[in-house]
């Protein structure tokens, strides 16, 4: 007995440390959802193969980049920030930006406020079988290619043969070349791109609603509120989180106007209004091989981003919500 208390004042019977019953919990915790993880393994796989490892491409947009010898073996640019300044003192670049930031913005602002209004009128509709038809409707455009939406708005605008214009010579007035013309091409744009995600982009707004609590919707009910009143005090407070969210990650993608959209839209008749980044970059850099110049271009877009979210998420915290 004697020597077994020394063994213990000695320290050569211990108990674990705390660490290591923290690190056990953990390990405890996490085997018990190993089947979730493993669901989540070909996601995580997949977005570190190809959002994490050609990361190291970064590179190209220091360096005069050359096909023939890779990114590694072609000669750094000289100085660093040629490709950089390339397009900084190109004539288009002020421009460039203005068109991005405005066309973005426009999508931002006018795009929201339909996904959600969707939702709350869907999420109002007692007549099951109307609900399910007006989001089948509503959710179909999004499969749609823009190529063949921009063969729809052709079929209606076309100055020639377009219905809509047909109906303003019918009635006396002057056919409108809208696809050509500066002042309606960036409203199309917005109109288009709402009418093709106004559908699909409700689905997170019905979701963040379908989590609110019914009993808030039947104690307002018992002490007599309208329906527009309680959308008004339970519905759009119930998912200010969500919006709050999608609009951060909007603001991350500000300078991403919709390439595709606009590639196939636009025309040299509307370049001033309708010329991007990204179908410049293409333009400039892609159709003349000059892959240092869209890397520079792609780095300079991300870093914007990059403080766009940073900036929105601070402000966000300042009226309680946040992303991290």
């Amino acid at each position: 007995m004697q020597h077994f208390s020394k063994v213990i004042h000695s320290g050569s019977l211990t108990a674990p440390s705390k660490p290591k019953v923290e690190w056990r919990a953990r390990l405890l915790k996490w085997w018990g959802f190993r089947s979730l993880y493993l669901i989540m393994l070909p996601g995580i796989i997949w977005y570190f193969l190809f959002r994490y490892v050609p990361i190291y491409g970064i590179l190209i947009a220091f360096k005069d980049f050359n096909i023939m010898e890779g990114i590694f073996n072609s000669p750094w640019a000289d100085p660093w920030y040629k490709h950089f300044k390339y397009f900084y003192d190109s004539p288009y670049f002020s421009q460039l930006l203005v068109n991005t930031f405005l066309i973005s913005l426009y999508k931002l602002v006018f795009g929201m406020i339909p996904d959600m209004l969707v939702a709350i009128l869907l999420n109002e509709c007692r007549i099951s079988w109307y609900k399910r038809w007006v989001q089948t409707l509503s959710y179909m455009p999004h499969f749609l290619s823009w190529v063949i939406i921009y063969g729809i708005v052709t079929a209606f605008l076309s100055p020639t043969s377009g219905l809509f214009n047909r109906w303003l010579t019918d009635m006396g007035g002057e056919s409108i070349a809208f696809l050509q013309s500066q002042e309606w091409f960036r409203s199309i744009l917005v109109v288009t791109e709402i009418w093709k995600d106004i559908g699909w982009g409700s689905i997170i707004y019905l979701a963040a609603i379908a989590g609110i609590d019914p009993s808030l919707y039947e104690a307002a009910r018992v002490d007599g509120a309208t329906r527009i009143r309680m959308i008004w005090h339970i519905t759009l407070p119930g998912i200010r989180n969500v919006i709050v969210l999608l609009l951060i990650l909007r603001l991350g993608h500000m300078m991403d106007a919709g390439f595709d959209q606009i590639y196939i839209f636009y025309n040299v008749h509307v370049y001033p209004v309708a010329d991007i980044i990204d179908t410049w970059v293409f333009r400039t850099g892609l159709e003349r091989m000059n892959f240092s110049l869209a890397a520079a271009v792609g780095l300079f877009k991300s870093l914007i981003g990059f403080v766009l979210i940073v900036g929105a998420n601070q402000l966000s915290k300042k009226w309680g919500e946040g992303i991290w």
